[in-house]
């Protein structure tokens, strides 16, 4: 998952500098590059700064979409 997330906030900064986008956050730009590297999750209070900043949900940045098996079989009966 946490590879998941990486990529997501790699292609939400895009071109934006890493430095202009952990000053807008609040984090250091090594914590923000530990995020973006799969080295780390954030925590809550800081997955809230990051969805603000780049105009998302915490739900669509940092929880996977896809529906579990046992959810779509469920569904199913």
């Amino acid at each position: 998952m946490k590879e998941v997330i990486a990529k997501r906030l790699l292609e939400l900064r895009g071109n934006i500098p890493r430095e202009e986008a952990a000053s807008a956050i609040r984090v250091s730009v090594s914590a923000l590059q530990m995020y973006e590297n799969a080295q780390r999750i954030p925590r809550d209070e800081i997955k809230v700064r990051i969805a603000e900043y780049y105009h998302k949900s915490v739900q669509e940045i940092f929880f996977d979409h896809k529906e579990h098996d046992s959810c779509y079989l469920s569904n199913k009966r």
